[in-house]
């Protein structure tokens, strides 16, 4: 009886001892984690802020990058100081990359070198890219699409998803996706906007309905579902730029991945 007894207890001493150091083991996993995403983000952070310090605009459409850059690198600084989990880090981290896309737009621009390849933001591939020029009147106003720069169209946007939809990179006339940045949900007019602006060019690979579905969000999920499967993982992901290595780190958080699933998330449809 005393030898049981002896054993029970000394069984629930092992499991006791093995829990307590899985959990310090992984504690410590946690730890390393969060330390290397906060590395990481400060990485590209830092970076963001030298260009961001030492170049400055020559015409309208650099100064405004160069300000679009500044911002993203106040943004991302602030996340980074407030970063409590390894997903915070990240968005930190996407912040200064968007950062640094500003930044080469600039100094593309400008006849500068561009630097080094960038990883992809989150969604830009999905997002495509103005490959031609467009102007379309929308609720009395004129919006131009550029793959260039000019006086008519000075703002950038490095391409990428934005409440949920797929914003495509080129130079527009005015920042149309700005209110839908700032409040997470998009106009009701906006999918006619869009199609007005996008449909059948070849750089943006998708139609309005698409976009009103959220297209750019679950595409790698798509393909990989279906009959482009194998050969949409060759081209969406698996290097570091966007997925499990260096780069993107799993992460798609960004911009608002599942958040809005259609229109009726908005509270109208079409």
């Amino acid at each position: 009886m005393e030898l049981l007894l002896i054993l029970i207890v000394g069984g629930i001493a092992a499991a006791y001892f093995m829990n307590r150091n899985k959990k310090q083991q992984q504690e410590v996993e946690q730890a390393r984690q969060m330390e290397d995403a906060r590395a990481d983000a400060r990485r590209w952070i830092e970076r963001l802020g030298s260009q961001v310090l030492s170049i400055a605009g020559n015409d309208t459409a650099s100064t405004q990058a160069v300000a679009d850059a500044s911002e993203r690198y106040n943004a991302a600084a602030s996340q980074i100081s407030n970063a409590n989990s390894v997903q915070q880090a990240k968005l930190a981290r996407e912040s200064a990359l968007e950062g640094l896309h500003y930044m080469n737009a600039a100094r593309e621009i400008m006849g500068m070198t561009a630097g080094p390849e960038l990883p992809l933001l989150e969604g830009q591939r999905n997002a495509g890219k103005v490959t031609e020029r467009r102007e379309i009147n929308h609720e009395g106003q004129t919006l131009v699409a550029s793959p260039a720069a000019s006086d008519e169209t000075p703002n950038y946007y490095p391409g990428g998803n934005v409440a949920g939809r797929p914003v495509p990179a080129g130079w527009y006339s005015s920042p149309w996706w700005a209110s839908a940045l700032a409040s997470g949900m998009w106009t009701a007019s906006s999918m006619m906007m869009f199609s007005m602006m996008f449909t059948g060019m070849s750089g943006v690979g998708y139609g309005a309905q698409d976009w009103e579905s959220g297209y750019g969000e679950g595409y790698e999920d798509g393909l990989a579902a279906g009959e482009g499967g194998e050969a949409g993982a060759e081209d969406m992901g698996g290097g570091e730029d966007m997925g499990g290595g260096e780069d993107m780190g799993g992460m798609d958080g960004g911009d608002g991945g599942g958040l809005f699933d259609g229109f009726g998330d908005f509270g109208f449809d079409f």
